[in-house]
C-alpha cells in the first residue's frame, strides 16, 4: 500500500471517531497526518491562541431572537436572499432539503435549555439558525481532502471540488448545519447566479457567512435583507468599536451549545 492511500486511511478512520464524538481523541492522536488542525489564531475566547494580528478581522454574527419573533417576514427576506445568492435548490421533499440558513423553534436550536414553562412568544415563533462558524471546528478536523477549511478571518469555508461526499465533516458537525446533495440540485434552481458555483450530487454544502460578498467589502446576503431592522448584524469581532463589539457590551446573548467547547461565532440576544 502506497504511503499516500496509507496516510488517507489513516485520517478517514481518524475521522470517524471524530464524527462518533471522539474529537477530543482525534486532538491527541493527528500530529502531521494531513488533517487540517485546529486553528490557532486568536478568536473570542480561545484561551490558548496566539496573539491576534495586527488589523485582522475576526468576523461573527448577532441574532436578535425578539424581532424575529415580532416579524416572521424577516426570516423569510433572510433565507430568500441567500438562497438566491448561493443557488441553493428547492426540493419540494423535505428528505433532500439543502439548508445554509433555516428557522427553527427555540427548543429545537438550543435544547440544552429547556423550558417547561415557555412564554407564548417562544412556543408559537421560530428563529433563524446557521452555520456556527466556531473558533475550535470539529468539522475542519474531520473532512480528510480538507474541502472544509477554516480562513484567517475566522470564517469557515468549503472548496466543493475537494468535496469526496464522505460527510464525515455532518457527523462531526454538533449543529446539524451542514446538507448534502442526494440528487442534482442544478434542475431545481429557480433563477442561477452565475457569479457563485451551483453543486452537483454528492457534494456537502453550507452557509459560508457569504465569503465571497465579505472580502469584496460587503455584508452577507442575509444581513444586506433585514438591514433597516437590525435583526441580524455582522461585523469584526476584533474590533472594539465595530458595531458587532458593542451590541454584545450591551445585551445579553447566548451561544449555541457552548459547553461542547467548539466557540460559536454566532451570538443570540434573547
Amino acid at each position: 500500500m502506497d504511503t499516500n492511500r496509507r496516510n488517507f486511511l489513516k485520517v478517514a478512520g481518524l475521522s470517524t471517531l471524530a464524527g462518533l464524538g471522539g474529537t477530543a481523541v482525534v486532538d491527541r492522536l493527528v500530529t502531521g497526518a494531513g488533517m487540517a488542525q485546529a486553528s490557532t489564531e486568536a478568536g473570542h475566547g480561545a484561551e490558548h491562541a496566539a496573539p491576534a494580528k495586527a488589523g485582522a478581522n475576526r468576523y461573527g454574527m448577532v441574532i436578535d431572537i425578539k424581532k424575529f419573533y415580532q416579524d416572521p417576514s424577516l426570516g423569510e427576506k433572510a433565507i430568500h436572499a441567500c438562497h438566491q445568492v448561493h443557488n441553493v435548490p428547492n426540493f419540494q421533499d423535505k428528505r433532500d432539503e439543502i439548508k445554509w440558513i433555516w428557522m427553527t423553534k427555540f427548543e429545537n436550536a438550543f435544547p440544552e435549555k429547556p423550558n417547561l414553562y415557555r412564554d407564548e412568544a417562544t412556543a408559537t415563533n421560530t428563529l433563524p439558525i446557521l452555520c456556527n462558524h466556531c473558533d475550535n471546528p470539529p468539522c475542519v478536523r474531520a473532512c480528510p481532502t480538507k474541502a472544509t477549511f477554516r480562513y484567517e478571518d475566522g470564517i469557515i469555508g468549503m472548496d466543493y471540488h475537494r468535496c469526496i461526499g464522505c460527510r464525515f465533516c455532518m457527523a462531526a458537525c454538533p449543529y446539524g448545519s451542514r446538507s448534502f446533495n442526494w440528487r442534482d440540485p442544478r434542475p431545481f434552481i429557480a433563477h442561477v447566479n452565475q457569479d457563485y458555483p451551483s453543486r452537483t450530487r454528492g457534494v456537502v454544502e453550507k452557509c459560508n457567512f457569504c465569503v465571497e460578498l465579505v472580502q469584496a467589502g460587503k455584508l452577507p446576503a442575509c444581513v444586506e435583507a433585514v438591514s433597516d431592522s437590525k435583526a441580524l448584524v455582522f461585523g469584526n469581532l476584533n474590533d472594539p468599536n465595530s458595531e458587532i463589539r458593542k451590541i454584545l457590551k450591551e445585551a445579553h446573548t447566548i451561544q449555541r451549545n457552548p459547553s461542547l467547547g467548539t466557540l460559536p461565532s454566532v451570538f443570540y440576544i434573547v
